[in-house]
Parts: structure tokens; sequence; C-alpha cells
């Protein structure tokens, strides 16, 4: 190829890309502009958009300003008529307040010309009184002289002479009249303290039912009975060692008889019988594991009494060992007479006697719920249930009137409060009703009590309970510390301390249990 078809081909290829190029710049403005037309576009509608929301939100919050407005206006307006009616009333209540005062100060005014017209008469009155007087001492002056001439006597001893008679009358009608006023004063003490008293028993109704040494426990049918029993009656006696009680599974229809005289011991039988009855389990080892469960239970229900008492009777501020002493008292008899029944019912006639005095029926109501405290208390002493009752009382910062009142309401010691003769007026009310007490059922009680803890005294007994009505003594021994030979010697032992130191009827059964176990656990 020649240099100038070269040249040619160069040029021809230079003109093309020059071309292309050209097009090239035609085709990208060309695209611009459009797309910058309808980017342009677009931004328009855009504000059209937000100018048209921006309208709407402008209309909207002019809306809601005018809700807002209207809604204080009308909240004022409210607020204001209410205060115009409060000041319209006010203004009411000054106008009558006003025409009172003004109708009170005609009132005063009209008083007091009467009162002015009432002193003038009353001196007018004065003055006449005071010229009839000196007319009348002018008088008796001429009377005397007379009578002096008359009787020989001057009137200085006439005077005497009428003065010593008039003093001897004085002195036999005023002997007289003393001693007709102490005998009248002397019997209506009398018929108003009967009065008080029997208007205390008449206001205080309450229920006068004696404790027994039985419940009953009702069951569904009798083939329960044979499940109580167990096989050879191991259930049985698993229950009556753990409860101390007697169970009693004769031929009555769909009933088990309890038999203790601690209520506390049959409660807890009753209602490990219930768990056990209805849990459907029975058998030695859960009769134990329930027995243990229901005594806790029993231990809170009596906290749980203790303060439900004392929220009825409205005392407030007692220490929580009293009340829980107090619960105690639901389980605990005196003379056959439930203890906490009885506090209540001294409470309540002492806060009714208190009131009809004019005493404090708080500290009377108070004292009378606290008065037998003693007889709960869990550890052994040898000092009266009211001595250790008012020790007790001041202990837990009770007041010294109702520690008095504790104190001294079986004359151990002196009274020094009001309160005590009215908390020992009231105990004997209370226990003075026809059927409420029963001297018998205490000295039984106590007899087995001294039965159990006589027992008790002897090393490596456990657990000690009287059945069968104190002609059983069922001791539990430690199996660890107390062989079998030593177990038949403790039984001997303890017969023969019950016979020197005991007086009972018939004889008693000594029955020495000693029972080896061995607990392991697999964890």
């Amino acid at each position: 190829m020649s240099n100038s078809q070269i040249f040619i081909v160069l040029l021809s290829d230079i003109i093309a890309i020059g071309v292309g190029i050209f097009a090239g710049k035609y085709i990208f403005q060309k695209s611009f502009d459009q797309k910058e037309k309808e980017a342009q576009e677009r931004a328009a509608e855009i504000i059209r958009n937000a100018e048209s929301a921006a309208e709407n939100i402008k209309k909207d919050r002019i809306l809601e300003a005018k809700e807002k407005y209207l809604r204080l206006k009308s909240e004022f307006e409210e607020d204001a008529n209410k205060k115009r009616g409060i000041l319209q009333s006010n203004e009411q209540k000054l106008k009558q307040r006003e025409q009172s005062l003004n109708q009170t100060i005609e009132q005063n005014k009209r008083r007091e010309n009467e009162l002015e017209a009432l002193k003038t008469n009353l001196n007018q009155q004065l003055e006449t009184a005071v010229k009839r007087r000196e007319e009348a001492e002018k008088s008796l002056q001429q009377q005397v002289a007379q009578l002096e001439k008359i009787a020989n006597l001057t009137a200085e001893q006439a005077r005497d002479q009428l003065i010593d008679a008039l003093k001897a009358e004085a002195d036999t009608r005023a002997g007289s009249y003393v001693k007709s006023a102490m005998e009248e004063a002397r019997l209506t003490a009398t018929k108003e303290a009967k009065k008080i008293v029997i208007e205390t028993i008449q206001r205080t109704a309450a229920e006068h039912a004696i404790e027994n040494c039985v419940s009953v426990f009702n069951i569904e049918n009798d083939d329960i009975k044979g499940k109580i029993i167990g096989r050879e009656g191991r259930n049985i006696r698993a229950l009556e060692a753990a409860t101390g009680v007697e169970i009693i599974v004769d031929d009555t229809p769909e009933a088990i008889v309890i038999s203790g005289f601690d209520p506390v011991r049959r409660e807890i039988a009753r209602l490990s019988l219930h768990r056990l009855v209805q849990d459907g389990r029975i058998h030695p080892a859960r009769i134990e594991e329930v027995v243990a469960k229901t005594r806790k239970n029993i231990d809170d229900e009596i906290v749980e009494i203790g303060e439900r008492t004392v929220i009825e009777m409205g005392i407030h501020g007692l220490h929580p060992e009293l009340v829980k002493m107090i619960g105690r008292m639901r389980f605990r008899s005196s003379y056959g007479q439930n203890l906490l029944q009885h506090s209540r019912e001294v409470a309540k006639l002492c806060a009714t006697m208190a009131s009809e005095l004019g005493l404090n029926t708080k500290l009377a109501k108070r004292a009378g719920l606290l008065h037998d405290i003693g007889k709960v208390w869990p550890e052994e002493s040898d000092l009266p249930h009211a001595i250790l009752g008012m020790e007790l009382a001041k202990k837990y910062k009770e007041n010294p009137e109702v520690c008095n009142a504790i104190g001294a309401h079986h004359d151990e010691i002196e009274m020094t409060s009001i309160l005590s003769p009215i908390i020992q007026v009231c105990d004997a009310i209370s226990g003075s009703r026809p059927g409420a007490r029963r001297e018998m059922m205490e000295s039984y009680i106590q007899r087995l009590r001294d039965l159990e803890n006589m027992a008790l005294s002897f090393e490596g007994v456990e657990k000690c309970y009287a059945i069968q009505a104190g002609r059983e003594l069922r001791v539990i021994i430690d199996a660890d510390n107390v062989s079998d030979e030593k177990a038949g010697m403790l039984s001997f032992d303890i017969s023969q301390k019950i016979e020197k130191e005991m007086q009972y009827p018939g004889q008693i059964k000594i029955t020495v249990i000693r029972e080896m176990r061995s607990v392991a656990y697999a964890r």
C-alpha cells in the first residue's frame, strides 16, 4: 500500500472517530437534558406534595388548636361558674349571718333595756327593804328591852342559852341523820353492787360446755378401720406411740374414738388420722411423718388462735410470747372449763363491770384475758399460777395495775389497784355458773400429768403417755442408752415410785417400750 492510501485510511479513521465522538456527545447531552428535565419535574411534584401536606398539617393543627381553645374555654367557664356559685353562696351566708347578727344586736339592746328597768326596780326595792329593816331593828330593840325587863336576863345571856339548846338539839339530830344516812348508803351500795354484777352477767352470754377426755373421728365406711389398725395392729400401735393417746376401734359404726386427757394430743391424733385417711398411705413410717407435721401445724395454729383472740377482743400491744400463751389456752382446761373460753368471758365481764363503774375498760379487759396466763407456762414451776402469771406480765412490760390484778385474783398478794377485786369477782362469776366447771375433772387430769412427770424423771425415758384413764402408763425409752435388762428394771422402779408417792384407785400397768432402729440414706 502506498503512502497516499495509508494517509487516506488514517484520515477516514480519524474522521470516523471524530464523528463518533460528536455523536456520543450529542446523545449524552440529550440524555442529560432529558434526565435534568425529569428531575426538575419530580422536584416540582415533591414540592407540590409537600406544600399540600403542609397545608393539611396546618389545617389539622388549627383544628386541634381550636378544639383545645374551646375545651379550655369550657373548663374555664365551668370553673368560673362554680366559683361564682360559691361566691353567691358565701354572699347569701354572709347576708344571713348579718341578719342574724342584727337580730342578736336588737335582742341584746332589748335585754339591756329590760336589765336597766330591772336594776331600777331592784334599787327601789332595796331602798324599801333597807327602810323596813331599820324599822324592824328599832322594833326588835324595843321588844328585847321589854323581854330583858320581864325575864331579868340580858340579850347576850338569852342568846347563849338559846345557842346551847340549839347545839344539843343539832347534835342529836345530826347523829340520828348520820346513822340513817350510813345505813341508807350501805343498803344503796349493796343494791348498786348487786345491780352491776347482775347486769354484767346478763349482758355476757357464754356457752357452758364441759370438756371431756374423748374425741370422735368420723369415717365414711368401716373398711378404713382395718387400714388404721394395720397388719397385726402395727399401725394403731405406731399412732398411739407417736401421739400419746388411746385409739379405740370398736363396733361403733363409722366412728373411731380418740381417748386422752390432753386436748392437744387428741387434736394432733384427730388431724393426723384425717390426713392419713385422705392420703390412703397408712404405715408406721408415714404415721410418724404425718404426726410430726401435724404437731408443727398445731404450734402454728396456737399462734394464730392467740393473734385472732387479741384482735377480736380489741387488745393491742401484747408481747408475742403472751399472744402465744393465749393461743395455748385453747387446748387447756380449768376444772373442766376451757381456759381460753373462760379467760375471754372474764375479760368481757371485767370490761362491762369497769364500764359501769367508770373505770378503764381496756385495762380491765386486758387483765381479765391474762389473769390465768400462768396456767399455760410450758415449764415446770413451784409458784402458784397467779404469781407466775404476774411475773410473766412484769417480764413482758405489762401495766402495773394489770400485773397486780393477775397476781391478786386468788388473794395471794395484796390488792393495790381497783381492777384487782373486779378481776377476782369476774373470775368467780365465770367459774360459778351452773355447769361451767367440774372439780373432779381437774384433779383427775392433774393426777395423770403427775403420773407422766414421775416417769419422765427417770434416766433414759424419751416419752411417756398415760392412757386407759390412767390405768396404763406407756413409757418409750432410748434404745441406745437403755438395754433390755435395764428396761425391765426401769418398769419395776417406776411402779415402786408410783406406789410410794401417788394415790390412785385400782392398779396401774407400766409398759416400757424399747425399739431399736437403724436409719441410713441412699443418695
